[in-house]
């Protein structure tokens, strides 16, 4: 009997033994984030990537490697796949052809812009791809799943941090500021839910923001955040199919292709389909995105433990503006498209 456990147990065990040492170290980093987010305020993800940062010079320890690889290139995928969980089909229905016409464009037309802005500013662009995805659709989730799809280098890391950093920074001052614009323009409550929840970042924010001016604009707001969350799917599908047909060119017909689409891309779809379909308890989708929330958290931490700020200021303050102009391009685009849609109903 024992001569038929060993080789099952013991490989299972021994990986588990190399995994965590790093993985405890991303997963103390994440805590610690949350409990400082929760005590004084602030985005979590921000405290989990600069708190993350501090601890780089644990990213040579070999103890510690295979745990922060793990949390930083695995972890994020599950965390995406459960994200599937929050969203129904019929809120696509709810928005109306228009809305989700706009929110699409806003989605497409913003990566777009990225990536022009990373050829003018000199950039890669894979930043203006990962950097437009993130402002266009959900924030740090989006960039995760982005990067997620594209060669695993050492400057898309760069690239992925750097875009988390700047959308966690851009998108807390949009929850402190975009209230305001909806007040000096007498946004009614629709038009209002349209603005915050298509041109803020990250959920957390859209909700932050949405409910500080009512419930009603709260419930607006974050039906459309969901419609872009949902993007997250036709983005990342096209994106791995035209990265897959590239490296199959260029390694030759002997080298092993890439599954057709990532498995969280398909786990993030089926749980959409199964939600829409009202099978996934209230309890069950409130349990997911909690453990959604925390395998993002702890891979950004994990992000956060492998790059130095050195690497990151060697980029310079090119970034910044691509950002910044994402940030502005989105805002203004759907700001245009209230008021559009305003004067045509008139």
């Amino acid at each position: 009997m024992n001569a038929q456990t060993k080789p099952l147990s013991v490989p299972m065990f021994t990986e588990l033994r190399r995994l965590l040492p790093g993985f405890m170290l991303c997963g103390v980093i994440a805590i610690t984030a949350a409990f400082v987010s929760e005590h004084y305020g602030g985005p979590k993800f921000l405290y989990a990537l600069l708190i993350g940062i501090a601890f780089h010079f644990l990213s040579d320890n070999d103890k510690c490697i295979p745990g922060i690889e793990f949390s930083a290139k695995k972890l994020v995928r599950l965390g995406v796949a459960l994200l599937g969980a929050r969203i129904a089909i019929s809120d696509v229905s709810d928005l109306g052809l228009a809305g989700v016409g706009a929110l699409a464009g806003a989605t497409v037309l913003t990566i777009g812009f990225g990536m022009f802005m990373a050829r003018v500013l000199g950039l890669p662009s894979m930043l203006g791809l990962i950097s437009g995805g993130a402002t266009g659709i959900c924030g740090i989730s989006a960039a995760m799943a982005i990067s997620a799809t594209l060669p695993q280098t050492k400057e898309n890391e760069h690239y992925t941090l750097l875009t988390a950093i700047g959308v966690a920074t851009f998108s807390t001052a949009a929850m402190i500021l975009y209230p305001l614009v909806v007040s000096a323009g007498g946004l009614s409550v629709g038009e209002a839910g349209m603005f915050l929840g298509g041109s803020i970042h990250d959920v957390a924010q859209v909700v932050g923001a949405a409910f500080m001016i009512s419930p009603a604009v709260g419930d607006a707001a974050t039906l459309a955040k969901m419609f872009r969350v949902a993007m997250l799917v036709p983005v990342v599908m096209v994106l791995a199919l035209s990265f897959r047909a590239e490296s199959a060119r260029t390694a030759g017909g002997g080298a092993k292709r890439a599954p057709l689409l990532p498995f969280f891309l398909v786990a993030f779809a089926a749980l959409v389909v199964i939600n829409s379909f009202g099978w996934i308890p209230a309890e069950v989708v409130a349990v997911s995105s909690d453990v959604s929330r925390w395998c993002l958290v702890i891979s950004i931490a994990a992000l956060g433990v492998k790059t130095s700020f050195e690497k990151l200021a060697a980029l310079g303050w090119k970034p910044i503006v691509l950002l910044s102009s994402e940030t502005l391009f989105i805002a203004l685009y759907m700001l245009a498209i209230v008021f559009l849609t305003r004067l045509l109903s008139a």
